[in-house]
């Protein structure tokens, strides 16, 4: 368990934590599109300089894609890739808004996710058809996404980009990613830090405030 006595800022990743999500759907849906070794150019612990510019924004949408169609062989339309691009993105439990809810008057809350622009409108319509009428942006302080930001996770900067923003205490945050490399990264600067999984889940984490 992890002693919040001390917490008064969290700051939660998004896919993996709050957001299901499954790699192996898109390394799945693109090896089946004729590229074999997807997972060696992107999975959750690697990936090569195009998705990591894609992320922070230094590439677009449409750069991306035309990459993929000089790397994966045969004619396709950019549908196909937009779609097994998304189909690693399963949707967010009702329960997880629940529990934001229930925190949201102890803590304040902020959301840092190594999005892009592809996900980040899919992930938004998934919201909505789960938990009509609950948007991201209602229930923290704050959304940082990578693409927009300029940086993402592992970069310190990512991390101080809030710290600074929001003049928060180091000591008294607490930040909770389902990747090990973020959460060595936030440990780095000084962050309080905790690995997400399936059983250590954002549930167990707030458990004393959900009874």
């Amino acid at each position: 368990m992890i002693n919040l006595q001390n917490i008064d800022t969290v700051i939660f990743d998004l896919g993996g934590v709050l957001f299901d999500i499954d790699y192996h759907l898109s390394a799945k849906a693109f090896e089946e599109l004729g590229i074999p070794d997807f997972k060696q150019l992107y999975s959750q612990a690697h990936q090569n300089d195009w998705f990591d510019n894609f992320e922070i924004g230094k590439i677009n949408q449409q750069q991306l894609l035309s990459y993929l169609h000089q790397e994966i062989p045969g004619k396709h339309q950019d549908a196909d890739f937009i779609r097994c691009w998304n189909a690693m993105l399963l949707g967010m439990d009702p329960i997880k808004f629940k529990t934001i809810k229930k925190i949201r008057p102890h803590f304040k809350l902020f959301l840092l996710s190594n999005a892009n622009e592809l996900h980040l409108p899919q992930v938004e319509r998934m919201i909505e058809e789960k938990n009509p009428g609950q948007t991201l942006q209602a229930h923290f302080d704050e959304l940082y996404f990578s693409h927009l930001i300029g940086l993402r996770k592992p970069n310190p900067d990512s991390f101080f980009k809030i710290i600074n923003d929001h003049q928060l205490n180091l000591a008294k945050t607490l930040f909770l990613d389902d990747s090990i490399q973020h959460v060595e990264g936030a440990k780095s600067i000084g962050l309080n830090a905790a690995l997400i999984t399936k059983e250590f889940n954002t549930e167990v984490v707030f458990s004393q405030f959900l009874l």
